[in-house]
């Protein structure tokens, strides 16, 4: 077989393998349709935790929970699944971005660093960065 038809097989092979995991559904990104729904993806894997206050994100990608004592549950969609994490102050690096109702935040976690978070209403932007540096600003005194 000559090389330019193996490359050509090979090519064809990758492209539709590509094509059938797209049209299956494999690329598929996971939404939040509501607060509920965060509530019940985060009780899941933290069954004991009472939440206060749901926060979504604009594009209800992400949630951000109030769980009480300088605690933060988070629910994030990565693919066709969703990552749920409780931070801490020190856990938590985070700052405003010059975009209106959107954070930035930096975490130690080595399996997801955070990211850049925007939010439709002002006031849970605010909200969250408030008691986000409220808990740097008690760490720091400390």
């Amino acid at each position: 077989m000559s090389l330019p038809v193996l490359v050509a097989i090979v090519v064809l092979g990758i492209a539709l393998s590509v094509a059938a995991v797209h049209f299956t559904g494999g690329s598929k990104t996971a939404t939040l349709t509501d607060p509920d729904q965060a509530l019940h993806r985060f009780a899941e894997d933290f069954p004991d935790e009472m939440v206060a206050t749901v926060r979504l994100t604009a594009d209800a990608k992400t949630a951000f929970l109030d769980l009480g004592r300088g605690r933060t549950g988070i629910v994030h969609s990565i693919g066709d699944c969703f990552l749920t994490r409780i931070v801490m102050a020190a856990d938590v690096s985070v700052s405003r971005s010059e975009e209106t109702n959107t954070i930035q935040l930096r975490l130690t976690d080595f399996t997801w660093k955070g990211g850049r978070f925007r939010f439709a209403n002002a006031g849970d932007a605010q909200a969250l960065l408030k008691a986000l540096e409220a808990r740097h600003a008690a760490r720091e005194a400390a």
